[in-house]
């Protein structure tokens, strides 16, 4: 255990390919929808692979659109995706490329032990980068507010990573040093490089498979590991338990509270 993170309380993580493995599932789930889309709506094998990458590709390059609702978006994707001979079915093949994407979204069991075994002796938060209907919609999904003390989703507020002031709200909200906090996730430019600028104890970058090992040479993580269950290995050893006032409370961090603040100008906010 290295001595520069001996005195942490809080531990950051990053959500999409650090928790859950966002890519691959978003693929994983185009590539079965194929499948149904040739073996329930008899859409030809080559024809059904196309409109699934398609799809994949006009999602990931715009996964929201603020001037439109969530659902209608993804829905408006489809049917480009489909064209006019099946567009008849988008609603139908939407409804089924969400189940099938928080299926393979969901946290494994091992990553859902791990958050359960360090909530014990560790606060913890999550800090993501994305739209605010997007990040909390998986928030909801996977049901992952009974592991965190704070959730930060850059889309409710001015800032996102690696801009230092996310990550010293979050730190302001807990109560907390930056220098009390490890940050965890899978992007140099956004996890690392703003843990950095945030000055917090620590930060530990998880590459995905695509990363070249170079790259960590511009940005100075203190330590890379292959995946996230292996960062127990890297913490300090605790036995006392994390005094919460109230439990299974999450604070979800927003900009309106922080114009609240600003706002306050007696003793009583």
């Amino acid at each position: 255990m290295d001595s520069k993170i001996a005195n942490i309380s809080v531990i950051f993580f990053d959500l999409d390919n650090t928790l859950i493995t966002t890519r691959k599932a978003d693929k994983l789930a185009c590539n079965k929808l194929s499948e149904i889309l040739w073996e329930k709506y008899e859409v030809q094998v080559e024809t059904s692979i196309a409109i699934c990458s398609k799809y994949l590709k006009a999602f990931r390059k715009c996964p929201d659109n603020p001037s439109v609702e969530l659902h209608a978006w993804r829905r408006k994707l489809w049917m480009q995706a489909l064209g006019d001979e099946y567009t008849a079915i988008a609603g139908e093949v939407y409804l089924k490329w969400l189940q099938l994407r928080y299926h393979y979204l969901a946290l494994t069991p091992d990553v859902q032990m791990l958050l359960k075994k360090l909530r014990l002796h560790f606060r913890l938060g999550l800090i993501t980068n994305g739209p605010s209907c997007a990040q909390w919609e998986k928030v909801e999904r996977l049901n992952l507010k009974g592991y965190f003390d704070l959730i930060v989703v850059s889309g409710d507020l001015p800032w996102e990573k690696p801009q230092h002031e996310i990550f010293h709200e979050a730190c302001r909200y807990l109560g907390v040093e930056p220098g009390e906090c490890l940050m965890v996730g899978d992007k140099l430019e956004t996890d690392i490089l703003g843990g950095k600028q945030a000055n917090l104890a620590g930060t530990v970058w998880i590459p995905l498979v695509t990363d070249s090992p170079e790259r960590a040479a511009d940005f100075h993580p203190d330590f890379i590991i292959s995946k996230v269950t292996d960062l127990p290995g890297l913490l300090p050893q605790r036995t006392a338990p994390v005094f919460r006032q109230q439990k299974n409370v999450v604070f979800r961090l927003s900009r309106d509270q922080l114009l609240d603040d600003d706002d306050c100008s007696n003793n009583s906010c």
